[in-house]
């Protein structure tokens, strides 16, 4: 039996209606920019596989520094302990966040680090004696599965069975440059009515939302009115971190910096699963006590386990080397000339681009999940490239270490993809 076939035995695929989508596709090995299945098909994967793989799959930088890492240390519980992997990695981290993030929350999952970044703006203000229970959060914005998360997420695709047991979260809209003071006037007045503890947001790119991206004056707008009245600002930066944006993060776009800030996908270069909530030294210090009940209880098996920190650890090397600035430089660059071939296509409605994440919609409506979006993928797979577009938004996000040959053929991909639509 194939691996497609022993799949369909015992498998529950994330994000899939198996009834509808019974087939699968198994991939057997990985390698820079490309995946290679049990047919000996070859993908270039046009999506780092959801925005992890940045510095390229089984990179041997990366893998050679778990391999001697897992013969020192594999895990240890890290409440009461810690290592070397997890402390040299806090001083890495710290050295490229902004700078007002002084403390770092290790858990396992992107959605989780929001979870936790979502506890930590309703306890602060709780170890302060003030009860706030209503969040903020963008429309169309995603944050991940876990309740919290699914709380602050405006995508109902996702949430709509669980929408009873959610916490109190009113939504405002992504500044696009005209709608500013509009914005201001809706948070003035919902600050006059409800005690708002925190403002949970995706900074200047909303993945989920195909990518959907705003306005960076809006967004410090939003933020210093947050911090004027005491509002948490946590962002979500498990997907834009990490260079994608062709800064280290999204929030250093921005004058005013988040109090707690959100890391996973990239973080460790696609090898392990691992995330991490920082904080400023102000939040933290809510928690600082003589008083074991203003803790934050929240633990999990592998939080900071060594192999995932030293992935992470070799990915920031990565990152701050001069061949990956280079390279985020050039796809930059390629992506902007692509958009000005692409833009007056007659299928294609509008186009954006913010660092290496490209994007366009396409001039027809389609339903996220439909049978036109399904005609593309398959479109897209029997021609080599790995893409997932989100509705009519056909959007590139690949690994820095992609060839000019390789980035090239996408393009080409997508170009022809517009004569089937």
């Amino acid at each position: 039996m194939t691996l497609k076939q022993r799949d369909k035995n015992h498998i529950w695929h994330p994000l899939t209606q198996h009834k509808l989508h019974p087939e699968t596709i198994a991939i057997t090995k990985a390698k820079g920019c490309m995946l290679f299945d049990e047919d000996d098909n070859e993908y270039i994967d046009a999506i780092a596989s959801w925005y992890t793989c940045m510095y390229g799959h089984c990179n041997p930088y990366i893998t050679e520094k778990v391999a001697d890492q897992m013969r020192v240390l594999d895990q240890v519980v890290f409440s009461g302990f810690t290592h070397e992997p997890a402390v040299k990695l806090s001083e890495a981290l710290i050295d490229i966040l902004p700078n007002n993030q002084n403390k770092l929350f290790f858990s396992d999952n992107g959605s989780t680090s929001v979870e936790i970044g979502i506890k930590m703006a309703l306890q602060y203000h709780f170890n302060r004696g003030e009860k706030r229970k209503v969040l903020i959060a963008f429309e169309d914005g995603f944050h991940g599965d876990t309740f919290g998360a699914m709380s602050v997420s405006g995508l109902s695709v996702y949430n709509g069975p669980f929408e009873d047991f959610f916490l109190d979260v009113k939504r405002i809209p992504t500044p696009n440059g005209d709608n500013h003071d509009t914005i201001l006037n809706q948070l003035k007045l919902l600050a006059t009515t409800h005690k708002i503890a925190g403002f949970v947001y995706e900074p200047l790119v909303q993945g989920a939302a195909a990518m959907k991206m705003h306005n960076a004056d809006g967004l410090n707008k939003i933020l210093n009115f947050c911090n004027s009245q005491n509002i948490i600002t946590v962002a979500d930066e498990v997907m834009t971190g990490f260079g994608k944006t062709g800064k280290h993060f999204a929030s250093d776009h921005l004058a005013t910096k988040p109090d707690i800030m959100c890391l996973s996908k990239a973080l460790t270069g696609g090898l392990l699963p691992m995330a991490i909530t920082s904080c400023s030294q102000d939040i933290y210090d809510a928690f600082y006590s003589d008083d074991l009940s203003k803790a934050l209880f929240h633990g999990h098996t592998y939080s900071a386990n060594p192999l995932s920190c030293t992935a992470a650890l070799a990915g920031i090397d990565l990152l701050k080397s001069d061949d990956i600035r280079n390279n985020i430089i050039r796809i930059i660059a390629s992506h902007q000339e692509f958009g000005k071939h692409i833009q007056n296509h007659p299928k294609v409605a509008s186009i954006r681009q913010t660092g290496i994440i490209f994007a366009l919609d396409l001039d027809i409506e389609m339903e996220r999940y439909g049978n036109l979006r399904d005609k593309l993928f398959q479109f897209f797979m029997k021609n080599g490239v790995f893409l997932r577009p989100l509705g009519n938004t056909i959007y590139i996000q690949a690994p820095y270490v992609i060839s000019k040959e390789q980035l090239q053929k996408v393009y080409q991909i997508v170009e022809d993809a517009l004569e089937i639509i």
